[in-house]
Parts: C-alpha cells; sequence; structure tokens
C-alpha cells in the first residue's frame, strides 16, 4: 500500500486539492511505520511545493 500511495500522489501531484485529498485518504490507509515513512518521502519529492499541506496532513498521525 505504500508503493502504491506514492505512485497516486506522484500522479495527482500537479493539483494540490487533489494531492491534499489523496495524502489523508493515504495516511488512513497505512500502518504507523508506513506513515513516517510516507511523510519523509513526501517532504523529500513534493516539500518544495507542498510542504504546508504536509505537515498540516500529518500533524495528527505521526509523533
Amino acid at each position: 500500500m505504500f508503493e502504491y500511495s506514492k505512485e497516486i500522489l506522484t500522479k495527482v501531484s500537479f493539483d494540490k486539492s487533489l494531492f491534499t485529498k489523496e495524502l489523508q485518504k493515504a495516511i488512513t490507509w497505512l500502518k504507523k511505520d508506513e506513515r513516517k515513512m510516507l511523510m519523509v518521502w513526501c517532504l523529500a519529492t513534493f516539500g518544495h511545493r507542498y510542504s504546508d499541506v504536509i505537515m498540516q496532513a500529518f500533524r495528527t498521525y505521526v509523533k
């Protein structure tokens, strides 16, 4: 599911609202350790465009 989430996020990264929606879905589907890996990947891959969206989405899930 982690790899699938990365694939989907890459495909929708052209649109901020789609990216936000798919990121929130992915976070709810993934296990705790996968969420942390996804957060790191998202920040490395899309942090320059969507760091605010990424941090907001993970704020409640990753501690």
